[in-house]
């Protein structure tokens, strides 16, 4: 149950901080938002991570700067795939 809720947790802190830092058309709004982002995030993170050959977030800070990077890819490729 307490992963659970630490993964909602990083989830939300990853999305809000990735909304903050890669603003534009797509404006996120939202603390559902911010968390599917973050979680969405988490799991491209720790794919970009594994498929660079380095280990993902170990503890609080590095969990959520893995998700951080995942949703900041994330928002980028939307907003490229929003250009089209």
């Amino acid at each position: 149950m307490h992963e659970i809720v630490r993964f909602l947790f990083v989830g939300f802190v990853a999305g809000w901080i990735a909304a903050i830092l890669v603003r534009g058309h797509l404006r996120l709004r939202g603390c559902v938002v911010h968390t599917v982002v973050g979680m969405i995030g988490a799991v491209v993170g720790g794919l970009l991570f594994r498929l660079a050959g380095l280990h993902g977030g170990a503890g609080f800070i590095g969990s959520v700067a893995t998700a951080t990077i995942g949703a900041i890819v994330l928002l980028v490729m939307l907003r490229l795939l929003r250009a089209l």
